[in-house]
């Protein structure tokens, strides 16, 4: 088996096949790696911040507390990987970065931090319920996304409510969100 130097050497090589075959060797070290691929992710070079994350990701030993301070990276492709990352280590300790997120001047890392709170589940509820109060179109569009997948009975209202927004999407992920409830019924604007 390499070494992890030499893994580290591959993950940052610049070349996307030979990062990519390194990565089961640096999740076969477990633990061992953690350190080094921590270390990586402050490192001047994106590319090796992003794939640091990468290999965060693919570990089962990777600590959520470990990813949060990357969603504020300096490079989109780094906050959208982090964001991929919590969604496959997924832990309510996330939840109010990954709505501060969910304002994301990239679409993709505002996106995925969406999936990500969708995969925390009930823990992200309330945050994304008080969002909806203050956030503009596209942060509520995500939000009302990641609460039609939780399916918590506690966001009907907001679901309700947002079914007269000006926004269609808005209004489309509000009534997929009913009716993922089992709340399949008309509305009508009165």
């Amino acid at each position: 088996m390499p070494s992890l130097n030499d893994l580290l050497a591959e993950l940052t090589s610049g070349d996307d096949s030979r990062a990519e075959s390194a990565i089961p060797g640096l999740t076969a070290m477990g633990e061992d790696s953690i350190p080094a691929l921590l270390d990586l992710t402050h490192s001047p070079d994106s590319d090796h911040r992003w794939w640091a994350v990468r290999a965060l990701a693919n570990s089962p030993h990777t600590r959520t507390e470990n990813l949060v301070p990357l969603l504020s990276d300096s490079a989109p492709e780094v906050r959208a990987a982090t964001a991929l990352a919590l969604c496959s280590h997924p832990h309510e300790s996330a939840v109010p970065a990954l709505i501060k997120t969910l304002a994301d001047e990239d679409s993709l890392t505002a996106g995925l931090a969406g999936n990500a709170l969708a995969a925390i589940g009930v823990p992200s509820v309330l945050a994304l319920l008080e969002v909806m109060k203050e956030a503009g179109v596209g942060v509520r569009i995500i939000a009302l996304r990641a609460l039609s997948e939780i399916k918590d009975h506690r966001a009907i209202k907001t679901m309700m409510d947002s079914m007269s927004d000006d926004s269609a999407i808005v209004q489309y992920w509000a009534k997929e969100g009913l009716d993922r409830l089992g709340l399949n019924m008309v509305y009508i604007k009165p």
